[in-house]
């Protein structure tokens, strides 16, 4: 045993409260993860409003895993995949009147500055003939895999809140993100993980929304984890001089214990709560570094995914664990990638966001496809807004660059079900506003929440005596993108 109850140490040891151990306990795992696991074993109460279907779909689900990839600060709709060749004809020129009608009254719209055209070039790919810029040329050649929505919008023109309203449905950041959502209503595949995961790159320009990877008013183990692409889940490393085999003698030594008190009280739940923390905390300790061990796989697959090149090696480490984590049951993983603020040099900056995604997305299509993956796992690609077709400022040449516009924007969505190849929706000449088939990102959530089986109406949580939905603001689930 690691611990001589005739010792010293041992007596004092023996002598500290259970819940001093217990807060050590859960704080060194990771208070996130544990809690999440400890749902999954049924060992917390479900007073605190969780579903009856916990775990159970509402109907069968077309996927069961989520990666997003999500964009931070706005790339441009009109430089990625919704090509305006009228830019390029009315370049320099005032807006046409007829457009500028349709723009609501929002701030930063740009409608008195000058219009201006692409940088980049786009061409048809793949059977759909799906037009995209040569900014994802990888990418580009999984085309018939995207279902392509060209005409997302909302109406908040500000970083931080339009990533509350893209992540958690709600510009005010009180909110459940998605994932916790996700993982509130079907829990996790995984015993050895956390069911909701993210993690961060490129966290230049806007600072990342912690509500996006919050849980609201839902319990707080439905929570992302937010871990580090290289060192992984936080504190889940055995510390110096434990191996796994004195570790588990030492839990065995606590075990006993515990069950030597509970067997003088009786039952209590909340002590087999306990008890049974340290068993899912030895789990992590012993799982959860393996994960974000890369070095098992190939080299030809560490080329798939960019890590190979410096500018490539940040976001293609994060997708790769990405399939990893999906692969191990994890349901949701959130990837974000910042720096797509373009308001100067919007060509330099494009480039350089491009560079540092394009290969690993298309690596992480490419594998999840291989491996017979993306059946199951649904891709979404996005940020919070889009970009206006004028430029912002008086800058000249590739200095340029182009104000927030959410009035319309470009998402992607591929596999768990989705119908690839096609485009849904439609903007106006310059890519203003949306002239047909426009979505909120209510709406995305609503067809999210229905790929997993969940029935945005059904899945609630009682906070504040009142019933409240992940669609807080109403949402419609976009029937099209399953075909």
């Amino acid at each position: 045993m690691l611990f001589d109850v005739n010792q010293k140490n041992g007596i004092a040891f023996l002598q500290r409260s259970r819940r001093a151990m217990l807060k050590e306990s859960v704080l060194g795992f990771g208070a996130v993860g544990l809690m999440s696991l400890l749902a999954e074993e049924g060992l917390l109460s479900a007073d605190d409003g969780a579903p009856a279907h916990a775990g159970q779909s509402h109907f069968p689900a077309t996927a069961k895993n989520v990666i997003f990839l999500f964009m931070s600060g706005g790339p441009s709709q009109v430089d990625t995949f919704d090509p305006k060749p009228l830019l390029t004809k009315l370049e320099g020129q005032a807006v046409p009147d007829a457009i500028a009608a349709r723009v609501p009254n929002i701030p930063r719209a740009g409608l008195g500055s000058k219009l201006m055209a692409s940088p980049f070039t786009f061409q048809k790919y793949g059977e759909s003939g799906i037009e995209v810029s040569n900014l994802f040329p990888s990418t580009a050649e999984m085309v018939d895999e995207l279902c392509l929505l060209r005409a997302v919008n909302h109406r908040v023109p500000v970083h931080g809140p339009g990533e509350c309203i893209a992540l958690t449905g709600s510009a005010v950041g009180d909110r459940p993100s998605l994932g916790a959502w996700m993982t509130y209503g079907l829990g996790s595949e995984s015993r050895d993980l956390p069911a909701f995961i993210s993690m961060l790159s490129n966290s230049t320009g806007p600072a990342p929304q912690t509500p996006g990877w919050g849980a609201g008013f839902l319990p707080s183990r439905y929570q992302g984890t937010l871990v580090d692409g290289k060192r992984g889940i936080p504190y889940t490393k055995m510390p110096t001089g434990y191996s796994n085999e004195n570790r588990r003698e030492q839990l065995d030594f606590i075990k006993w214990m515990n069950e030597k008190h509970l067997n003088q009280l009786g039952e209590d739940s909340e002590l087999e709560a306990r008890i049974a923390s340290y068993e899912l905390g030895f789990r992590l300790q012993t799982s959860a570094p393996e994960v974000f061990d890369l070095e098992s796989e190939t080299a030809e697959t560490a080329k798939l995914y960019g890590l190979d090149a410096k500018p490539t090696a940040e976001f293609g480490r994060h997708c790769l664990i990405a399939r990893r984590l999906v692969e191990r049951g994890v349901r949701v993983v959130q990837l974000r990638n910042g720096g797509w603020d373009a308001h100067g040099s919007l060509k330099g900056n494009h480039i350089k966001q491009a560079r540092a995604t394009d290969v690993p997305i298309a690596g992480l299509l490419k594998d999840l496809k291989q491996r017979g993956l993306l059946d199951d796992t649904l891709v979404i690609w996005g940020g919070e807004f889009g970009r206006t077709p004028t430029t912002e400022g008086s800058a000249k040449g590739d200095r340029r660059g182009r104000d927030h516009l959410p009035t319309t924007y470009c998402m992607w969505m591929a596999g768990g079900g989705v119908q690839g190849g096609q485009i849904i929706g439609q903007t106006d000449e310059l890519g203003y506003t949306p002239v047909e088939r426009p979505v909120s990102p209510a709406d995305l959530h609503a067809t999210l929440l229905h790929a997993l089986g969940l029935d945005q109406h059904k899945l609630f949580f009682r906070h504040n005596n009142r019933k409240e939905i992940a669609t807080v603001l109403g949402g419609e689930v976009i029937s099209e993108v399953f075909g």
